[in-house]
């Protein structure tokens, strides 16, 4: 399993049944593949559906079913489709139990920069600002660091996306849990240790004596 499965593999063991969900573009729409199935989630996509289902088998791509990310996607039993006023009343009305997003950088404070990458052109925010004001939950995925930088910050330097609004930290190294104290180390990814996780973040971590593993 790759870093990214890794991640999105841990990050969907958080979810309980009759969860409604939204997963942001890139890393968290792999979390549609590892849904227990023991339970029952409903997926939202921010362009304007719910139901949606694991990635197709190659080859049996459906070219008018994609994400917000247009990655193509199939779809439950039961799924439904709608406009992006009813997408975001969805989101904005405080109706999502969790939004999975990537990030750019996070911190101690809970604070999210995910929309503008220095030196290249980008579209703008999204929906972005709208699902993590409005998820109950805001869980980040991501892989800990980017080319060597760490990402996990005393406090961010690129600008905001929502202040204080991060609830968990999953990479592939660790998660941590946003608490009024600061990140809390709850869980070491494969082969890991507490050392490996201190040495690749800049946020100050509280270390309990038990640490689970994932």
């Amino acid at each position: 399993m790759n870093i990214k499965s890794i991640i999105a593999n841990r990050v969907a063991k958080e979810f309980k049944d009759g969860n409604l969900v939204n997963l942001g573009i890139g890393l968290p729409t792999l979390v549609a593949n590892y849904i227990p199935e023991d339970i029952e989630v409903t997926l939202q996509s921010e362009n304007g559906f719910v139901g949606i289902g694991a990635a197709p088998e190659q080859g049996k791509e459906d070219p008018n079913l994609v994400n917000a990310g247009a990655q193509p996607v199939t779809i439950n039993s039961g799924a439904a489709f709608f406009d992006s006023s009813i997408s975001f009343s969805i989101i904005r009305g405080g109706h999502l139990d969790f939004t999975v997003l990537g990030a750019l950088q996070v911190d101690e404070k809970g604070n999210l920069a995910n929309w503008i990458i220095p030196g290249k052109m980008v579209p703008g925010m999204g929906g972005a600002m709208d699902l993590v004001t409005g998820a109950k939950k805001v869980i980040i995925a991501m892989t800990h660091t980017a080319k060597g930088n760490v990402k996990i910050l005393k406090e961010c330097t690129l600008p905001l996306t929502a202040k204080g609004r991060v609830s968990m930290i999953v990479t592939e190294m660790a998660v941590m849990e946003v608490t009024p104290e600061g990140l809390l180390l709850k869980e070491l990814g494969p082969d890991v240790s507490v050392d490996d996780v201190i040495a690749n973040t800049e946020a100050k971590l509280i270390i309990p004596e038990n640490i689970g593993r994932f």
